[in-house]
């Protein structure tokens, strides 16, 4: 119950800052070639602007066309290193198996004198 109200939290605070985002207004940025051509800027009593339907829906595909780039983007990263990790593993469960016949080689060749396949007699 309580990850479910903190993964609520998390939701609102996140609805929160998009929309805080999507109601202020944009920074003012001054380029000089324009600065002839543009009006004085206005007193800022003015109300926010405020963003249209089409403008709010550009918003979301423009993020969610970003996150399936990065999506693909690691994919086709994860696809390219799949030969390495499959390697590595083969590599690994070779040299076990070497390790395994070499000690299983040295039992039966060089056996322990100290220890005693047979029960003792009493």
């Amino acid at each position: 119950m309580r990850e479910q109200d903190q993964q609520i939290r998390v939701l609102y605070e996140l609805c929160s800052m998009t929309i805080h985002i999507l109601r202020s207004p944009p920074l003012p940025i001054s380029f000089p070639s324009l600065s002839l051509l543009s009006s004085p800027p206005s007193s800022s009593s003015s109300p926010p602007p405020q963003i249209s339907p089409a403008a709010f829906g550009s918003l979301f595909i423009g993020i969610s066309v970003a996150l399936m780039l990065f999506g693909s983007v690691t994919f086709v990263i994860g696809f390219i290193l799949m030969p390495v990790v499959i390697t590595l593993l083969m590599l690994f469960y070779i040299a076990a198996v070497v390790s395994s016949l070499s000690e299983f080689g040295r039992a039966i060749l060089w056996p322990s004198p100290y220890s005693n396949n047979f029960a003792p007699d009493e």
